[in-house]
């Protein structure tokens, strides 16, 4: 069973490209310590103050040893220290959620023919 780890951040809303970097760090370091990062969003239009990260992991005993591998790789590390010091996080909350396989989005099945047409 795969799930799904969302991460709903509340940042300073000056402070956006800081949030941005912070994201952008994270695309290496997640996936080599064992997540399958799906992406982070940045806020847009509506809310100035919410984002989100999302990433898949095999469990919740995966996730707990993901986390651990995190906080020792030297990318990971540099990044909390980064947003420690910047302090353009001001709230995260993770939730944790398995997916209703029938309701995921499939691309459309293409007609593919079964023989080359004739010459």
């Amino acid at each position: 069973m795969t799930i799904t780890c969302f991460i709903r951040y509340e940042i300073d809303p000056y402070a956006k490209a800081d949030f941005e970097k912070y994201a952008r760090n994270w695309g290496q370091a997640i996936p080599r310590c064992g997540a399958d990062l799906i992406g982070y969003f940045a806020p847009h239009e509506g809310s100035a103050t919410t984002a989100y990260g999302v990433y898949n992991i095999d469990s919740l005993a995966a996730y707990e040893a993901y986390r651990a591998r995190l906080k020792q790789d030297p990318e990971g590390r540099d990044n909390f220290e980064f947003a420690r010091t910047r302090r353009f996080i001001l709230r995260e909350e993770r939730r944790f959620c398995e997916a209703v396989p029938e309701s995921l989005w499939q691309p459309p099945v293409q007609d593919v023919p079964t023989s080359a047409p004739a010459r």
